[in-house]
């Protein structure tokens, strides 16, 4: 199934898709007491957060035919409709809350176990996107999963 967003819905979703991924970085850091790793995943976080301001730059210089809403919105929903969709579906906060590091793991059992969770929600994140129409969604899946590439 492939939603029809516009351009400004997109970005505006990728914004809180990143803010979230930040939370999650930081969050997992906080637990991990090993700190090459607790820094790898604060890096991480920075990522996020700079993806998170290129794309609202991105936002605000999308023409205004870009900022219309491909759909009937008289109740002014839609933002929360979005935000509501970018929080369930990539990095969501309950299924985060759920995510237990135990205590008899070895620090590097706990990285694993961590980089094997960002990982599977970096790729829910990819499907998200390939589920969406348009030239932005190819700018933000190049922009943000090639940082992963150095690593």
């Amino acid at each position: 199934m492939s939603y029809d967003f516009s351009a400004d819905e997109i970005f505006e979703m990728a914004e809180q898709i990143e803010r979230n991924g930040a939370r999650f970085y930081r969050k997992m850091g906080e637990n991990i007491s090993d700190k090459s790793i607790r820094e790898l995943l604060l890096d991480f976080a920075a990522m996020e957060d700079s993806h998170e301001r290129v794309f609202a730059s991105m936002r605000a210089e999308l023409p205004d035919k870009e900022r219309e809403p491909r759909v009937f919105d008289p109740e002014d929903e839609a933002a929360l409709y979005l935000r509501a969709l970018a929080d369930l579906r990539v990095f969501n906060e309950k299924a985060e809350d759920g995510f237990v590091l135990p205590e008899d793991l070895s620090e590097s059992e706990k990285g694993i176990k961590v980089f094997r969770e960002a990982i599977k929600q970096e790729k829910d994140s990819i499907v998200f996107y390939l589920g969406m129409k348009g030239m932005h969604i190819i700018i933000i899946l190049l922009m943000k999963y090639t940082q992963f590439l150095n690593y």
